[in-house]
């Protein structure tokens, strides 16, 4: 298929279309769905379809309200309220029944799978097995967390007695918490914040992305149905407006964000005492692959097209730069690019297909100028179709060879373009990485032991992730997600997650007669919540 014809002549399955506008007409608030009739924003697909006088243009899928001040702070009191200094219903229920509240959520939210899963491929162009694969990772997810809690619960579900001194060491909440989402995994990274945040016994105020909003439409009568008035509270509308009055209050516990490290600065400047907020966040990263001369080749592209170009490159997780030992990076750049022009391009729910349009207005734009700025300080693009644009959609464009003068060099791209950085000295690659303001992973590929003992030993100090032979990723959940320097702060992971969202809490009493006496009686009759050696199955 031409690229030109990409959004011409298509026939949309019956399955997958959206006949009628989503007018998002309520939002969350203290456990209500409150009418809006004020302003809204119209959100576009970036997919462009045929009307009715032969123009192709984006599809318009529905309206989201724009909130401004004075619902996020209504949102804000609602948090509060809930949790109300930590005495609130939510933070001091038994674990048990805070389980069964996500159940209750969870259940409700297998239910939405096909109108969540059909929003993801109009809202961002997601194709629809990473789609269906993102909602049913999050359904594993919350369930993960889920048996993570009872077993860090059942870890300390126990006295212990040090020194005479009897303790019971818990976790406990940290307060209300802003959580606010990113647009390429819209609901699945969003989730990894909100659902351990809230299991923990915190309060939320919940702004979803701004591409991938209208996927939460579902679930808001899960939330609202599955927790306590106050407990979760969603708002609509844009983050210097609805974000910035929150966090002045000062009330914020915790900010939780996936996004970039500008809007994490921007928003926690705003807090009157930074000491005492929380950072949860996921930020930029520009991880590069290392390809030794003794790499398996096939392998080595196999992997490095894969993790350069899944969903358009739009991961924080992407391979963003390729260093290429100049002994193999000839034969490398032809396999690659043949290997690229093997992927099927096309609309999110054809079968097979790999490229997809861009959801950002004006990405299209800024990649073709890196494109532009690299050409013009010597690079070349070396793949057919590379950078060919058509509205949204663009082919991705390989660039070698690319120096450290180039923009895409320092900049995350998080799109279609892959820069190849030939290298003599290994130690090129590893000082780049050194130098970099980012910190999260790297691939190498190599298939001597030996060589990558040296690469990992020095490596494992600059980012969070080493993969060897493999491309740079998330999964598996249960292992830490994490990145040095501008990459992120805190953890996350099932388990990890947990423990960013709460803190170490113990209740203490000495040896003596009287305090054994009270505790027995307060473990026999359950009366506190906290201190009890109740062990959930």
């Amino acid at each position: 298929m031409p690229l030109r014809e990409l959004f011409k002549d298509k026939t949309i399955p019956e399955t997958f279309q959206i006949k009628k506008h989503l007018c998002q007409d309520t939002y969350l608030i203290n456990g209500e769905l409150r009418p809006w009739k004020g302003l809204t924003t119209e959100i576009y697909s970036p997919i462009l379809v045929a009307e009715e006088n032969g123009e192709f243009k984006k599809k318009l899928l529905g309206t989201v309200p724009e909130l401004g001040q004075k619902e996020a702070l209504e949102a804000l009191e609602a948090a509060k309220k809930a949790y109300n200094l930590g005495r609130g219903s939510w933070p001091t229920m038994r674990v048990s029944d805070r389980i069964d509240c996500m159940l209750r959520f969870v259940e409700i939210m297998k239910t939405k799978r096909e109108e969540v899963v059909n929003l993801l491929m109009w809202e961002i162009g997601k194709p629809l097995g990473d789609s269906r694969k993102e909602f049913d990772r999050t359904i594993q997810y919350i369930y993960d967390t889920i048996e993570e809690y009872k077993e860090i619960d059942r870890s300390s579900a126990r006295i212990q007695l040090s020194e005479g001194v009897y303790a019971q060491i818990r976790r406990g909440p940290l307060g209300v918490v802003l959580c606010m989402g990113p647009y390429n995994y819209p609901l699945n990274e969003t989730f990894c914040l909100l659902i351990p945040a809230l299991i923990m016994g915190n309060t939320a105020i919940f702004k979803p992305a701004k591409h991938g909003i209208l996927l939460m439409h579902p679930l808001l009568e899960a939330f609202q149905e599955a927790f306590p008035k106050g407990v979760v509270n969603i708002l609509y509308g844009r983050g210097r407006v609805v974000s910035t009055p929150i966090m002045k209050t000062g009330d914020i516990d915790v900010l939780s964000l996936i996004g970039t490290s500008t809007a994490a600065n921007a928003l926690q400047n705003l807090h009157p005492k930074q000491n005492r907020l929380r950072l949860v966040l996921g930020l930029e990263a520009k991880n590069p692959a290392i390809v030794m001369p003794d790499a398996d080749l096939d392998l080595a592209v196999s992997e490095c097209v894969l993790g350069s170009l899944s969903f358009n490159g739009q991961r924080c997780t992407a391979l963003k730069l390729l260093f290429v030992h100049e002994a193999v990076v000839e034969e490398f750049n032809k396999r690659f690019v043949a290997k690229i022009a093997q992927l099927k391009y096309g609309l999110p729910w054809e079968e097979g297909v790999a490229l997809t349009p861009l959801p950002e207005p004006g990405k299209p734009e800024y990649c073709q100028a890196l494109i532009a700025d690299a050409v013009a300080k010597g690079a070349k693009i070396i793949n057919e179709n590379g950078g060919t644009r058509n509205e949204t959609f663009m082919f991705p464009a390989v660039l070698y060879p690319v120096n450290n003068a180039m923009n895409i060099y320092k900049e995350e791209q998080f799109g279609p373009v892959v820069p190849v950085i030939p290298f003599k000295d290994i130690e090129e690659p590893i000082r780049a990485i050194s130098e970099s303001n980012y910190g999260q992973q790297v691939s190498l590929f190599s298939t001597n032991p030996e060589i990558l003992a040296q690469l990992i030993d020095p490596l494992v100090n600059q980012v969070c992730r080493v993969n060897i032979n493999s491309q740079c990723q998330r999964g598996p959940d249960v292992y830490p997600f994490v990145g040095r320097k501008d990459s992120a702060v805190s953890t996350l992971s099932v388990n990890d997650a947990l423990r960013s969202f709460s803190i170490r809490t113990l209740v203490a009493a000495k040896d003596n007669s009287l305090n054994k006496e009270i505790l027995n009686e307060l473990l026999d009759k359950q009366t506190s919540n906290f201190l009890n050696t109740h062990y959930i199955l």
